[in-house]
Formats: structure tokens, sequence, C-alpha cells
């Protein structure tokens, strides 16, 4: 599909919409209640606040009352059937964790799919004004009136790369942890936390390798577009679709991506 620039626009102002409503809650003191994700029988600390909430609710309305067909899946109210092939995914608060420590690593998601195909990606950081748009095979970073063209750093080494990841936690499953120390041990520099964020450094050219776990469908296909139109790759670990979520490699280009999936799948 190529995306028209009508739906490019909506998703601008869906985003609008986002920051205006999340911007008054970043660095208050909220109440944060505990969603409590289990993993391993065990009950880690999953928050969610009224600026997530409320912001979900707020892009709903708009797409409610000018898009009425289109389906939308968001981590907070779920899914709302649509009747056209376009469906909206949304995460307002994607790194919520950093959002209640006053951190500015966390973005708003919005991604629009096509027969479940993601086509068009924004993150969103409205606190600082940056937003990643990826759509028909490009991408580009707004910020401040101005409209950079996103490309991957090309040509890097693992030994002289970046690698990314948002939390060690998130390996939990047997042979996820050592996968991931597999690539570390390779690479020149780790650091963590950024949840989406970090996906917009990687189409920037400031990171090179992000490996995560965990994902859920609302944390990933806003990347798809923004990732795939700075020209880099991302799959889950076995090099396939990923826009389901779980596992997910991103690299800024084929033969970094296929260097460190050797290394994931290594026995």
């Amino acid at each position: 599909m190529t995306v028209p620039a009508n739906l490019i626009a909506f998703a601008h102002k869906l985003a609008d919409v986002s920051g205006e409503t999340i911007r008054p809650y970043f660095r208050q003191r909220l109440d944060v209640a505990d969603k409590k994700m289990m993993i391993e029988g065990k009950a880690i600390f999953d928050p969610v606040t009224e600026a997530d909430k409320n912001a979900e609710k707020a892009i709903r309305a708009v797409i409610d009352a000018e898009r009425p067909d289109d389906g939308i899946l968001g981590e907070e109210f779920g899914e709302k059937l649509g009747n056209n092939g376009l469906r909206w995914v949304l995460d307002p608060v994607d790194g919520t964790r950093a959002f209640i420590n006053g951190r500015h690593e966390w973005g708003s998601l919005i991604a629009l799919e096509q027969d479940l195909k993601p086509v068009l990606g924004v993150i969103d950081q409205p606190w600082i004004g940056e937003r990643f748009v990826g759509a028909n095979g490009q991408a580009e970073l707004h910020y401040k009136g101005a409209i950079t063209p996103l490309k991957t750093r090309k040509g890097v080494a693992l030994e002289d790369a970046i690698l990314c990841a948002t939390h060690p936690d998130a390996f939990y499953r047997p042979g996820e942890a050592e996968a991931f120390r597999r690539v570390e041990k390779k690479a020149k520099l780790t650091r963590w936390g950024g949840d989406c964020y970090i996906f917009g450094l990687l189409a920037l050219g400031f990171c090179d390798v992000i490996v995560e776990s965990t994902f859920k469908r609302w944390d990933v296909a806003a990347l798809i577009p923004v990732v795939e139109g700075a020209g880099g790759v991302i799959t889950n670990w076995q090099g396939g679709d990923c826009s389901d979520g779980d596992k997910v490699l991103a690299a800024g280009d084929k033969r970094l991506h296929d260097e460190v999936l050797t290394l994931l799948n290594a026995s």
C-alpha cells in the first residue's frame, strides 16, 4: 500500500492530540497503578497512569469521529474492529517506567496497518518535540519545523557497534539472556533503556543494533516503517516478520543484522 498524504497528515494529527494530552502529566506527581505483568510465575511491576489512558481515549475519539470505518488496537482499551482493512495501533506512552521516572526516553507510538501489515509509523516524543515518521519506504525526523531524512548507519562491524536494549529482565525465558550476552560480548558499547526512543536513534544513525523481547504488537507496529524507511532491518530473532511482537531484532543494515541473528541462534 502506498500511504496517501491525507492518512499521513491524519497520523500527525493523532500524534498532536496525544502529545497535548500527555504533556501536562509529565514530571508531575501521578498515581501509578500496577498491572502486574507475570513472568515465569513472578509478578513484575508494569505501571500505567492517567496519561496512558487519557491519551489513548483522546486518540480513539478522533479516529471514531473522523474515520469510523477504521479499526483500532490499543494497549489500554483493546480492539475495535473496522470494516475497511485499516487499523490504527496505539501505545500513547511507550516507556511508562521512564515516564514516571521523569526521563524523556518514552514516546507515543501510532501505527497504521493495512490487512495487518504496518504501513505507517510514528514515534513521537512530545516533551522534546521530536517526531520520527516512516511510510512509503522513507523515514523523516520532524523537529522544530525542520524535516530531516533519516538514514541508518551503514557498514559498522559488530565490534564497533552500539548495542541497545530496554531492560535485562526482558530476557527471562530459557536461553534468551545467554543469547543476548553473545551479542553483547562482541559489541563495542551496550546501553540499557530507551524503549521506543532507541529505535528513533537507530533510524537517526546513533545506534546500530537493538535486541528486545516480550514486545506486544502495539510496541512494534509503529517501529517497523520507521526503521525500514531509514534503510534498516527489523525482524524477529529468526529473521521473519516481527509485527506480532515478542522477540525483535533491529540493525542498521542487513550484514550486521545477519551477524547478530547468527549469534542469537547459536547453540
